[in-house]
């Protein structure tokens, strides 16, 4: 029969590795994915809430859907449920200090056992649309269980990591609307022969993805605001390099963003983050003077706006980015020198004097040797262009290694 009913010991029972909900490595033991829906870092599998809501019995009218795979009966549909009930029945162990109220469960569970493709259907079926999938996880499942082609989303998240970097592109409307063939296209990046192609340089693209993603992080784009305007929204140091390369030709895209690393039998040290970049990538210290002056003022003026930008305006840091050309435009004539002369003579050794962290800030917000004077001036001209406070911070970096070199007191 494709499916019937059979009762199977819960101890037999088999979870599944490749659960759609959060997928493991395939050699993890039930204990491994119990740990990994116990940590439940994404919000996952909630369990005590699931325990809450079974209330004070087991529901045999809610049936575990089992595929056997050789002689081992692997859980489909019900691994939360399962979880719990090998819990119950001490068949797997959880951390001290746990509570799960977990109802009656019987040790033999009555299961839909189906062949696989019956089971993977009735698994599309009751969590595609219910909200329990996101929509990667769902592009995924369809392509990986029904043989449908893949979507430009999913190629961009294999190719580049985005997604699993930045959960919060993770939803129906960036994969509609943003993250979508002829947005991709607008935006200088190409879907062919399942792989991402981009006409920009690998750092290029990696800063206009980071661009993009930034503004759906910060609402600046979203289904209520500036809907269907996703060129519109980026900074125009991005708008730039679109328009600059719009006619070369595609090529293959190699850039990686930071992923989490994957559960794969234990618990994992949690990755430490790479530090920060701060204000002019560090304390400056510059001969005294307007320009040292200046610094600290402005370093003052970023410190008021940590303490306090839970009340002020998102147009604030186009003050800082500001600021940075006043400090800028004093150094240079302090030197003797248009502004444009003086970034384009030290600009380039600056940049040399970087760590490689700091380089990478650079990168990723397009802030470059050559840019830095367009930065400038259009951050002195528009605050809307100029309120990204990580592409400030950036420019910061640059000039606090320029200014070392024109007026750091060894100089």
């Amino acid at each position: 029969m494709d499916q019937e009913v059979i009762s199977i010991d819960i101890s037999k029972l088999v979870l599944w590795t490749e659960n759609p909900r959060d997928p493991i490595d395939a050699d993890a033991k039930d204990q491994d994915i119990v740990n990994r829906a116990l940590e439940d870092n994404a919000l996952k599998w909630t369990l005590p809430k699931l325990a809450k809501e079974m209330g004070d019995y087991f529901d045999f009218s809610e049936l575990p859907t089992v595929v056997y795979h050789g002689d081992r009966p692997v859980v489909y549909d019900g691994n939360r449920r399962i979880i719990l009930g090998k819990i119950k029945h001490g068949l797997v162990t959880i951390p001290k200090g746990t509570t799960l109220n977990i109802p009656d469960f019987p040790k033999d569970i009555p299961c839909n056992v189906c062949i696989e493709k019956i089971a993977l259907n009735n698994v599309l079926r009751k969590h595609s649309d219910s909200g329990s999938w996101q929509p990667l996880e769902r592009d995924v499942f369809l392509h990986k269980f029904m043989g449908r082609e893949k979507t430009a989303f999913l190629i961009l998240e294999e190719d580049t990591g985005i997604i699993s970097a930045n959960k919060h592109l993770n939803q129906r409307f960036v994969k509609e609307e943003i993250f979508k063939e002829d947005a991709l296209k607008s935006m200088g990046f190409v879907i062919s022969n399942g792989h991402l192609h981009s006409v920009h340089a690998d750092n290029e693209g990696q800063s206009i993805l980071s661009d993009i993603s930034r503004k759906i992080k910060s609402d600046t784009i979203s289904t209520r605001k500036n809907r269907g305007k996703v060129l519109e929204v980026l900074d125009l140091a991005s708008q730039q390099l679109i328009e600059q390369n719009k006619s070369k030709k595609a090529h293959l895209s190699k850039f990686k963003f930071s992923l989490e690393p994957k559960m794969t039998g234990s618990r994992l040290t949690k990755r430490t983050d790479a530090r920060p970049a701060e204000l002019f990538g560090g304390k400056l210290y510059l001969k005294i003077g307007d320009v040292s002056n200046l610094y600290r003022d402005i370093c003052d003026l970023y410190s008021f706006y940590i303490s306090k930008k839970n009340e002020l305006s998102q147009s604030f840091p186009s003050l800082i980015r500001m600021s940075l050309r006043l400090l800028c435009e004093t150094a240079s004539k302090d030197k003797r020198k248009k502004l444009e002369d003086y970034i384009k003579e030290y600009a380039d050794n600056a940049k040399s004097k970087l760590d490689q962290d700091l380089k990478t800030t650079l990168a990723n917000q397009n802030v470059r040797p050559e840019s830095l004077l367009q930065l400038l001036q259009t951050g002195a001209h528009n605050y809307q262009s100029s309120a990204s406070m990580d592409q400030t911070i950036a420019m910061s970096v640059l000039i606090g290694s320029i200014l070392t070199v024109t007026h750091g007191k060894d100089e």
